[in-house]
């Protein structure tokens, strides 16, 4: 299926299948038509005797400057080479796919004043997968994501690198082999080329891909706790919830109630006497449901920034030059420091559930081993799991509450949103260890129940990972099935099984907000 940039409505999942090479990106002949207009109303302004910022203007500070018609191509030219200053190590080669991605989509909507020229290079870039070498750091998140994104399009003017075919090789080289010439960039193009939010809008796409199978998975492998702890599934019961109504928390009260429906380890022990489960079981609907609002806040507003236009200036009408502040980074950072306190808030719960099976209730052997003293058992998984929730609090620190001005005081707040969005994605890649920490433990204790049975849908969720990981009698080498349980939550094998369950025994894990809270 093809998607019209420009035309079409972006979203994350489809962003990235563009970026896999799964969906072909198109210009149509109608946006070619209003891209071509915008760019013809640019090349007459930059011949004119007023001043348009970034066209016949110098930029930041030097806004005054007034640059001749016969410099305008020196002057895109220096905008890339001078801005590329980012450090850092390299990006990985998908969020720099998805950068181009978004960057072309935004560009395509024709208020940009590049050529057709332009973006079918990025396109040419994006289909044979040469993907320019990215460092990470130096963007503040203000005139967009400046030092990035001119390092993303170096290649187009025949400087910077290159990743083609596993090599890292010069963008001249690149050119050379693909018979290009380097593009001679006319009035405003640089500009428009540096000047957007598609590193912060890049990474909040895969904030919401990864961040999302966190929370699924943390459904699944709580409920695999509470029916490894004997815990109660009345706390998920709808009408309690429909008393205070957060749509996160009743979603996640449905999926609860599904995942435990008619589970014979629920019912062994409904006349046991305990009143009440510890919070990390009890509130799981609250505490995953408040991530789940976080998620879906993040969601609605990455849609809207990724179907925007966000350079400067923004040609209104082919006749108007608009200098304003679409770039600004502050619409993703808040909501990006958001996601980061939510993902964290899934693991220091996750890592509560994984202490409470230590401790034994309910018959477990403690620390989940029934030989122990020469064996440690599950005891030092454990401190991984707390060594990994501290950082991430740490990481918590909302970067959008910081400023520091820029250019020379023109650029006199700015967001650093980029480093919100570094974090949120350092944070999500820890939770999924604390995840899948919580998962080998309660595999564990589920089989200390044995020969009770849970229900369909959890009974695949151990079988496979039983499958991958054997139950443990002693000690061993842990660190390898930390690995094996990290790739069945970080590559959604998890989810699949549930789901696959599901469909075979005709049960409905969808819950009415499903739509809502899909990716």
């Amino acid at each position: 299926m093809l998607f019209r940039f420009g035309e079409d409505t972006l979203t994350p999942s489809i962003a990235l299948e563009i970026a896999a090479g799964v969906r072909k990106g198109i210009i149509s002949p109608t946006a070619g038509e209003k891209i071509e207009a915008c760019h013809r109303a640019i090349q007459q302004m930059a011949m004119g005797q007023q001043a348009v910022y970034g066209v016949n203007t110098g930029l930041g500070p030097l806004c005054t400057t007034i640059i001749s018609p016969q410099q305008t191509a020196l002057l895109q030219f220096n905008l890339l080479r001078s801005h590329s200053v980012g450090v850092g190590s390299p990006l990985p080669a998908e969020i720099v796919k998805l950068m181009l991605v978004l960057k072309a989509h935004s560009l395509a909507m024709g208020f940009s004043g590049v050529s057709m020229q332009v973006i079918e290079r990025i396109l040419l870039h994006i289909d044979q997968e040469a993907i320019p070498v990215v460092p990470s750091q130096g963007s503040v998140g203000a005139s967009g994501d400046l030092a990035p994104l001119a390092h993303l399009f170096l290649p187009l003017i025949g400087l910077g690198h290159v990743l083609w075919k596993g090599k890292t090789i010069p963008a001249e080289e690149w050119l050379q082999i693909m018979q290009l010439a380097p593009l001679q960039l006319q009035a405003k193009e640089g500009l428009a080329l540096i000047n957007g939010t598609q590193f912060i809008a890049a990474h909040a796409v895969k904030v919401l891909e990864r961040l999302h199978n966190c929370l699924e998975n943390a459904d699944i492998i709580g409920a695999m706790t509470l029916e490894g702890a004997l815990g109660s599934v009345s706390p998920f019961e709808e009408q309690l919830h429909q008393l205070r109504a957060f749509i996160g928390a009743q979603h996640v009260a449905y999926r609860l109630r599904t995942l435990l429906k008619d589970s014979p380890m629920v019912a062994s022990h409904a006349h046991c006497g305990r009143v009440q489960d510890p919070y990390s079981i009890r509130c799981m609907p609250q505490v995953h449901g408040a991530s789940r609002n976080a998620w879906l806040h993040l969601k609605d507003l990455v849609i809207t920034e990724i179907n925007s236009v966000t350079d400067n200036p923004i040609i209104l009408d082919n006749k108007q030059a608009v200098s304003g502040g679409n770039f600004h980074g502050q619409l993703l950072a808040l909501p990006l420091d958001y996601a980061t306190l939510a993902a964290a808030e899934l693991g220091n719960i996750s890592e509560r559930r994984t202490y409470l099976l230590l401790e034994g209730p309910a018959g477990l052997p403690k620390l989940l081993m029934r030989n122990t003293g020469i064996n440690s058992g599950f005891m030092i998984p454990q401190y991984t799991a707390a060594a990994l929730v501290s950082e991430n609090k740490s990481l918590c620190f909302p970067a959008s509450a910081d400023s520091i001005p820029t250019s020379l005081g023109q650029e006199d707040h700015v967001s650093m949103g980029s480093i919100s969005a570094r974090k949120a994605l350092q944070v999500i890649e820890n939770l999924e260890n604390i995840l899948a920490i919580e998962l080998l433990c309660a595999a564990q204790a589920f089989d200390f129940r044995r020969p009770l049975r849970s229900t369909p849908l959890l009974e695949a969720c151990h079988e496979l990972v039983r499958s991958r990981i054997d139950h443990a009698e002693n000690d061993r080498l842990f660190y390898n099935d930390i690995l094996q349980a990290q790739a069945l939550v970080r590559q959604k094998m998890l989810v699949r099984a549930t789901q696959e369950a599901a469909t075979l025994h005709g049960i409905p894990l969808a819950s009415p907000w499903e739509d809502l809270f899909s990716f």
